[in-house]
């Protein structure tokens, strides 16, 4: 097994919609070992279900379309795979937790027979298997067996999620994308769910991606970080590199947005101005037109290259190139 256990070059991603092209990703690279998290950090349509979708090669082909890029999983170019290879990945070694559980429920099943579905698909099980299997498994999520026949709107959020959780690690994956698994949640579940998921994934020695724009939550979770903006990683590193010197003007912009214990300041300092249209990208830095620091010159209207700042710490901004902005 290759030390990153998942490897993702050069991916871009576009979607046809109206006659115009939306530039959904834009070149993204990643690295993620085995046993580690990696968060995924950023605004709303920034491109991070895409990513984990392209992974999972779930994009719905027309509109989407994976333009170049290669995605290793242990040494196995995904986008090279047949699809009926790719049905025994998903589920068995990929398996995805999406961010409302009541869009990954059956509501005309019940959540024992949906559990089970995944259990005999990747399994050489008898439906008496399966059964114990999925027993098993909500019982390790914290939900017991008496509720396995019952149906999803029996269940409240926090416990909705919990049977997707199940469903996800039903066959042990190695790799979970899991897409906001705790928005929908209030803070107490919240707290509840991650620390489930944290132990699982040890006990498991699973590898995640987290997608999240909830910082609180990629302190509590991740080894390391990607915060992307407009389809594109603008700093990279561990958590702690990230959460003790950030640097992207974004990320900075991220961080002087949440509440300080320990500042008396009356007013936060949001990130002014919207997104870029993804149909129509701004040329050289994509934060440019919300930057602080962009003076309009000719380095910030260049492709930006992601420089290495410190050991293992990438940051997309011509403040850290020779001679800077």
């Amino acid at each position: 097994m290759s030390e990153n256990f998942l490897t993702i070059h050069d991916l871009v991603v576009e979607y046809s919609s109206g006659g115009q092209i939306v530039q959904a990703v834009n070149g993204v690279d990643l690295k993620l070992a085995k046993g580690q998290t990696l968060g995924l950090v950023g605004e709303t349509g920034a491109g991070k279900t895409t990513i984990a979708k392209a992974i999972l090669r779930i994009l719905p082909m027309p509109p989407a379309r994976v333009k170049q890029g290669e995605i290793y999983l242990d040494g196995e170019d995904l986008l090279k795979l047949p699809e009926k290879e790719m049905l025994k990945v998903r589920g068995n070694k990929i398996a995805m937790i999406f961010q409302d559980p009541m869009t990954a429920l059956n509501p005309t099943m019940t959540v024992g027979d949906q559990i089970s579905e995944v259990v005999l698909q990747h399994n050489d099980f008898t439906k008496s298997q399966a059964r114990d299997r999925t027993i098993e498994m909500l019982e390790m999520v914290g939900i017991a067996s008496v509720r396995y026949m019952d149906y999803p709107h029996q269940f409240s959020g926090g416990m909705k999620q919990r049977v997707v959780i199940a469903m996800a690690l039903a066959c042990e994956p190695e790799l979970i994308l899991a897409d906001e698994p705790t928005t929908a949640l209030d803070v107490t579940i919240q707290a509840q769910v991650l620390d489930m998921m944290k132990d699982l994934r040890v006990k498991l020695n699973t590898s995640m991606i987290l997608i999240t724009h909830d910082l609180g939550v990629v302190a509590e979770t991740c080894d390391d970080v990607a915060v992307i903006y407009a389809g594109e990683i603008v700093e990279y590193g561990t958590k702690e590199r990230i959460f003790r010197n950030p640097m992207h003007p974004y990320t900075l912009g991220l961080f002087g947005s949440l509440p300080k214990l320990d500042d008396d300041s009356k007013r936060l300092s949001p990130i002014h101005g919207l997104p870029p249209d993804p149909t129509n990208l701004p040329a050289g830095c994509k934060f440019g037109p919300r930057c602080p620091d962009c003076d309009g010159g000719t380095k910030c209207g260049a492709d930006q290259p992601m420089i290495e700042v410190e050991p293992g710490h990438f940051v997309r901004c011509c403040k850290f190139a020779k001679g800077g902005v």
